[in-house]
């Protein structure tokens, strides 16, 4: 069994560990990691693994080393669980690792939880699996590389919407390119379509986002003022720059009728957050949402409902991602190094193979 381990504070550390394979207790199943997708949302994983416990899923047994999560595809390798069978495909939160054993419970046709002792208090957002049967299926690439984090674009719209988008007429969303804000403007458009969806990034990614349809208005950074501030507005930072954060704020003033951060980095973190003109920006915490949505509706019409809007989404994807099969732990580890180093087009969907 082979795993990346990373140095938590200096994540440009990694190296591959290899260990024996462990004997399964009854009711485990051994999963083989087949493909992952490692996208910037791996990277935050890492940035906040201790204060949001995303180091605690696949422990080391190392405190000063971690195992970034991903999300993946994972074949049963072995089984000691008389429901779940050898040779059937798994979807969900796997490590940057070669196997991983779990404790299934709750298990219905659809999936599984890890019942694991160490995951017990984690969020059960990130603790389900998928069963996909024995036969890969279309668009895995495409499943593994947004799934996880169109979940949060779901969530972001969901939230806005119930809050009747707290009186605003235009979604402004930063990082327009990243993944998580190409989900929002979409399912915005879908659902909210009289929002208007701006988009800011870098003027290397303009074009980028201008070719996904996604936006109304796409503009760079140092376009802002080009933005209509006399529209109520409501911003949803995904970038995490607080002198971004701050031109947001000022340009908008009283007419920003909302603040959202997305991603990991709590306003007291940012230079100059107690300056900042208008509202308080609020943290959105995806799995605290999930929660929340699953009690009101239940996780089969939760699931439901996003997968639909997901289903969409997928058919466009193509139009202007290039997925990229990488293969081998030297490939793997120099792709992790690259995400980390902010290198990776917004273009470009790696997926990651063992074998």
């Amino acid at each position: 069994m082979k795993s990346l381990w990373i140095k938590k504070t200096e994540l440009s550390q990694s190296e591959w560990h290899e260990t024996d394979a462990p004997n399964l207790a009854d009711g485990q199943i051994m999963l083989a990691v087949d493909k992952y997708a490692l996208t910037a949302n791996n990277i935050t994983y890492a940035a906040v693994g201790d204060g949001f416990g995303y180091w605690n899923f696949f422990p080391t047994g190392d405190a000063d080393w971690g195992i970034v999560p991903v999300w993946g595809f994972a074949t049963v390798a072995e089984s000691n669980h008389a429901d779940i069978a050898v040779g059937e495909r798994i979807y969900g939160y796997l490590p940057m690792a070669s196997h991983l054993v779990v404790a299934p419970g709750n298990v219905t046709e659809a999936g599984f939880v890890d019942s694991a002792e160490h995951r017990q208090g984690l969020a059960i957002i990130y603790n389900q699996y998928h069963r996909l049967g024995t036969d890969e299926t279309a668009h895995d690439a495409e499943r593994a590389i947004f799934q996880p984090l169109f979940t949060t674009s779901f969530l972001i719209e969901d939230f806005m919407r119930a809050s009747n988008w707290h009186g605003a007429e235009a979604l402004l969303m930063t990082s327009a390119s990243s993944k998580t804000s190409l989900g929002l403007a979409m399912v915005a458009k879908n659902l909210s379509p009289e929002i208007k969806r701006i988009g800011l990034t870098s003027a290397g990614n303009a074009a980028f986002v201008t070719k996904t349809g996604l936006y109304d208005q796409v503009l760079t950074y140092d376009k802002l003022a080009e933005a209509d501030s006399d529209q109520a507005t409501v911003s949803v930072d995904f970038a995490g720059n607080s002198k971004l954060l701050a031109s947001v704020h000022s340009h908008y003033g009283n007419n920003l009728k909302f603040s959202s951060l997305v991603g990991v980095t709590h306003i007291s973190d940012r230079t100059g957050g107690g300056d900042l003109e208008g509202p308080e920006p609020v943290l959105f915490f995806a799995p605290t949402a999930a929660e929340t949505l699953m009690k009101d509706i239940g996780p089969i019409e939760f699931r439901a409902r996003v997968d639909a809007q997901f289903a969409e989404f997928v058919k466009s994807a193509s139009a202007y991602l290039t997925i990229e099969n990488l293969t081998g732990t030297e490939a793997l580890q120099t792709a992790y190094l690259e995400m980390l180093a902010n290198e990776v087009a917004p273009s470009r969907g790696l997926m990651c193979h063992f074998g």
